[in-house]
């Protein structure tokens, strides 16, 4: 299964798919396992690599995960499908903002339109078990958010922008402690302040 994982991963970056990266992958597996994490809602199945990775850990995980590209939701069914992990993973092809949810979870993974991070972390909150945690990815953005001045495109000052403006909601956030690790892309683990 690890030799068909890394196929796929091969073939995510060889089309240019964005994915987790390898080391915030293993962090989050690790992060998973020592916390008997059993329910995952991931918001941006992209082709199913991470939910698949997730899943894989341990037979007692189930993920929910949402992807609105309907290419993209095509491709991650057939490998969900390949991995034999049908009963494991459930996969929506919508928008994340149009979806309903009342159940809870473990861990909420946010992976998906980066400019939409504080909206997602806003709609989704709520669905977090006692002592769940909601992680996201990509908040180094390729180091931009660090030196935007690496950036003369308009679109991506934009976007490195928000990705600040995420990192500053979390800071300031009197509901939820945030941890930010330099690992991958950048990653943060935020948990509900106990009251």
């Amino acid at each position: 299964m690890v030799d068909k994982l890394e196929t796929l991963e091969m073939a995510a970056l060889s089309n240019n798919i964005p994915i987790i990266q390898k080391d915030g992958l293993e962090f989050i597996k690790d992060y998973i396992l020592k916390n008997n994490v059993k329910t995952i809602l991931e918001i941006g199945s992209a082709i199913g690599y991470s939910s698949i990775a997730f899943a894989l850990i341990k037979d007692d995980i189930h993920v929910t995960t949402i992807e609105r590209d309907n290419n993209r939701f095509e491709e991650a069914k057939k490998n969900i499908k390949s991995f034999k992990l049908e009963d494991k993973i459930l996969i929506y092809n919508c928008d994340a903002f149009d979806y309903i949810d009342n159940n809870k979870y473990d861990l909420i993974f946010i992976d998906a339109a980066k400019a939409q991070y504080i909206k997602f972390f806003e709609k989704f909150k709520n669905n977090l078990s006692d002592n769940g945690v909601i992680i996201t990815d990509n908040l180094k953005f390729h180091g931009l958010v660090e030196h935007p001045e690496n950036t003369h495109n308009r679109n991506t000052k934009q976007l490195v922008g928000k990705i600040r403006k995420y990192i500053d909601y979390l800071k300031n956030n009197k509901e939820f402690n945030t941890i930010f690790f330099d690992i991958g892309d950048g990653i943060s683990i935020s948990k509900r302040k106990r009251v």
